[in-house]
C-alpha cells in the first residue's frame, strides 16, 4: 500500500510539474522577446540571448515607458485597481455579515441572487453596459470602480458568507452587551476575523481588475483613457505593424506588480478559500 501510494505520489508531482511547464513557458517567452531586437523576434526562432545582435538591453522596457503614455495608463490601472478592490471588500463584507446573521427570507434569496450572477456570463449584458455608464456618469476611471462592485460582488459576498457563518454569535453578542453598536461589532469585532478570506478576496479580485480588458474599453473613452492592457493594444502601427518589442516589455511590467503582490500574499488563498468552503 505505502509502495502504491509513493508511486501515485511521484506520478502527480511529474504530472503537475509538467502541467507547471507549461504555463510558465509563455511568461519565460514573453520575458526572452522583451530583450530582444525587433528584428530578432520576427526572424530567430530559438531562445538565444547570447548573441550581440539579438540582444537589446533595456532599450525595449524604455521605449515602453516612454511611449504611448505608459505612466499616465499605470495610475489609471493602479487607481481602479485599488478603488475596485476596497469597495468590493467593504461593501460584500458587510452584506454578507447582514445576509448571514438576518432571518430574513427576502434577505435569504437575496444571496442567492449574488450566487446566481457569479454564472451570468459577461456577454450577456456587455451591450447595455457602455449606455448605463454613460447615463449613470461611470465612464471614468475615477467610477468605474461601482460598475467592477457590482460584477465581482457575487464570488465575494459567497466567499465572505461562508467565513461569517464560521463565526461564534456569542462574540458579536458580548460586543453588544459592551455597548458596541452594529457598525462599531462589524468593524472591530468581525471584519478582523474576517482578514484571511478578505486577503483571498483582494488578490482574486485584483488580478481581475488589473488584466481586464474588455470592461473599460466598453465603458472608458478610450481617447482619453487607458488602462494598461488597453495601452498594450497601441503598439500596433500602420498597416498591422506591431511593436513587438515594446510590447513584450510592457506586457511584463503589467505582469510583476501582481506577481509581487501575490508572492507577498499567496499563504492567504488557500487559508481563506479553505475556511469560506468548508464553513459555509
Amino acid at each position: 500500500m505505502d509502495g502504491t501510494r509513493k508511486k501515485s505520489n511521484i506520478f502527480f508531482q511529474i504530472l503537475f510539474s509538467i502541467i507547471a511547464i507549461l504555463y510558465m513557458f509563455p511568461i519565460a517567452l514573453i520575458l526572452m522577446n522583451s530583450f530582444k531586437t525587433e528584428l530578432a523576434i520576427t526572424t530567430d526562432r530559438t531562445f538565444e540571448l547570447l548573441n550581440a545582435n539579438n540582444f537589446a538591453g533595456f532599450d525595449n522596457y524604455f521605449k515602453a515607458i516612454t511611449s504611448q503614455g505608459f505612466a499616465q495608463s499605470f495610475w489609471y490601472s493602479f487607481y481602479i485597481t485599488i478603488s475596485s478592490v476596497f469597495l468590493i471588500i467593504l461593501c460584500c463584507s458587510m452584506c454578507a455579515w447582514y445576509i448571514t446573521r438576518s432571518n430574513n427570507k427576502f434577505i435569504k434569496a437575496l444571496y442567492y441572487l449574488f450566487v446566481f450572477s457569479i454564472i451570468v456570463p459577461f456577454q450577456m449584458v456587455m451591450f447595455s453596459i457602455s449606455q448605463i455608464a454613460d447615463r449613470l456618469s461611470l465612464n471614468s476611471p475615477y467610477t468605474i470602480c461601482i460598475m467592477y462592485l457590482g460584477f465581482g460582488a457575487g464570488l465575494a459576498v459567497f466567499m465572505f458568507c461562508g467565513f461569517v457563518k464560521g463565526i461564534p454569535l456569542e462574540i458579536e453578542e458580548a460586543a453588544s452587551i459592551d455597548g458596541c453598536s452594529m457598525l462599531e461589532t462589524f468593524f472591530k469585532v468581525v471584519l478582523p476575523i474576517l482578514k484571511p478570506t478578505m486577503i483571498t478576496v483582494a488578490i482574486l479580485q485584483s488580478m481581475w481588475v488589473w488584466n481586464d480588458y474588455l470592461l473599460p474599453t466598453l465603458v472608458l473613452d478610450i481617447k482619453k483613457y487607458r488602462t494598461i492592457p488597453m495601452l498594450i493594444q497601441y503598439f500596433r502601427g500602420s498597416y498591422g505593424s506591431v511593436e513587438l518589442g515594446p510590447m513584450m516589455a510592457s506586457i511584463m511590467l503589467t505582469i510583476i506588480p501582481i506577481v509581487i503582490f501575490y508572492l507577498f500574499a499567496q499563504r492567504y488563498i488557500i487559508e481563506g478559500v479553505v475556511a469560506g468552503a468548508v464553513k459555509g
